[in-house]
């Protein structure tokens, strides 16, 4: 696969990345209000988008949380790309950029054992480096306990 990933500085082209990828994901990204606030909140945050021609692939974006550490806000590739390597290509361009900034590195996804998809998540986390940090059950909702995840960048 031929990918080209590069940072998007233009917000509504971001948010229409964003609102076109996670279309593509139902299975992580069914709640209509949280996909929107995705969309919304990625205009103002750093995103980089993987692209093959014309076609988006998927994206990484980062939210900053202190001066030292930074949190994938989100990051998805359309399922047809899965388990081709594009998220470690994601992870590793954006973190190319992140060592430059931060020190330390976290994504929340949800807990093991709750959602196969989501054991996937945290498999594929681990595989870049993470460690499982705390696990907040009430965070989000009591179906859905928050895993924070951290990395050394």
């Amino acid at each position: 696969m031929d990918t080209l990933i590069v940072k998007i500085e233009n917000k509504e082209q971001k948010a229409a990345i964003v609102a076109e990828v996670l279309a593509d994901l139902p299975e992580w990204f069914g709640l209509p209000e949280s996909t929107q606030n995705y969309i919304d909140e990625s205009r103002d945050l750093d995103l980089w988008c993987a692209f093959q021609g014309k076609e988006v692939l998927g994206f990484i974006s980062l939210s900053e949380t202190s001066p030292d550490s930074t949190e994938i806000h989100c990051m998805a590739v359309k399922k047809a790309y899965h388990r081709q390597g594009l998220g470690r290509k994601l992870y590793q361009r954006m973190a190319d950029y992140a060592k430059n900034h931060y020190r330390y590195i976290q994504v929340k996804t949800v807990d093991e054992g709750h959602y196969p998809e989501y054991d996937r998540t945290i498999a594929f986390y681990r595989s870049l480096g993470f460690a499982k940090l705390e696990v907040f059950p009430d965070m989000w909702d009591p179906w859905n306990p928050c895993l924070i995840m951290i990395n050394n960048l």
